[in-house]
């Protein structure tokens, strides 16, 4: 496979994520402060929702990935899991208790727990081993520019053309729509070539052992001390910080 020709799938996926995470963060850039308005909501809750969502999101991250080995499909389950994220967060818009917007939110991080495995292996199998790395930094640099574009257009509809909360969830809906049309046709099924049958777990004590499994030590106890950045934006409001300038 040419250089050239081994990339497409990458720049596919890249517009893939930057679509979806235009999507995710208008909405992500407005929810803390959306979830707290709801009968109910406080910052409580707020960790609450996030806490069950983001384990969840880990959990299926390990399951999805040992699926995709095991039947050797990479697309289906990124579909699934873009679709179930993409299709979830515009009915933020219909939500008017902190239960609904669990259950949404929930949705969401369960697509992401189930497309990210797939994809991050889609794009190992699509390039050569040399290419790798470069495939994975073309790949994260498109997804940022998304998690640039996202807010900053929330930031414009909001605060100079006056759109609501509900405005912007339900506006989340077409660069989520686009990130599934590329999926659907533009994306390629490539699985690398297969070595050994397929067993759960086997060799896991080879990989984890040695500077490995001290980097995922170290890893364990800095993610103790971390903390989602919806606690960040609304710190940023309670120093008084304008809502302009807490959307981007």
């Amino acid at each position: 496979m040419a250089k050239k020709d081994e990339f497409k799938n990458v720049y596919r996926l890249g517009f893939v994520s930057f679509f979806t995470d235009f999507s995710s963060e208008m909405v992500l850039s407005i929810l803390p402060m959306y979830i707290l308005s709801l009968p109910g909501g406080s910052i409580a809750t707020l960790g609450l929702i996030e806490g069950i969502a983001e384990s969840l999101s880990y959990i299926l991250r390990a399951v999805s990935g040992v699926m995709s080995d095991k039947f050797r499909k990479r697309k289906i389950f990124i579909l699934i899991g873009y679709g179930v994220s993409n299709l979830a967060k515009p009915f933020f818009a219909l939500t008017s208790s902190v239960s609904q917007a669990l259950s949404i939110r929930v949705l969401d991080r369960v697509g992401k727990g189930i497309r990210t495995a797939p994809r991050d292996a889609l794009i190992s199998d699509s390039v050569s081993a040399s290419q790798q790395g470069a495939a994975f930094e073309l790949h994260r640099t498109v997804d940022q520019l998304g998690a640039i574009a996202g807010p900053l257009t929330a930031t414009i509809v909001m605060v100079w053309l006056g759109w609501t909360a509900k405005g912007v969830f339900w506006l989340s809906f077409i660069p989520g729509a686009l990130a599934l049309v590329v999926i659907l046709f533009g994306v390629n099924e490539i699985v690398g070539s297969k070595t050994r049958e397929f067993k759960f777990l086997v060799g896991i004590r080879e990989v984890l052992k040695g500077k490995f499994l001290w980097l995922l030590l170290v890893v364990s106890v800095f993610s103790l001390g971390a903390f989602n950045f919806s606690f960040i934006l609304l710190n940023a409001k309670e120093m008084g910080v304008s809502e302009a300038l807490i959307l981007i």
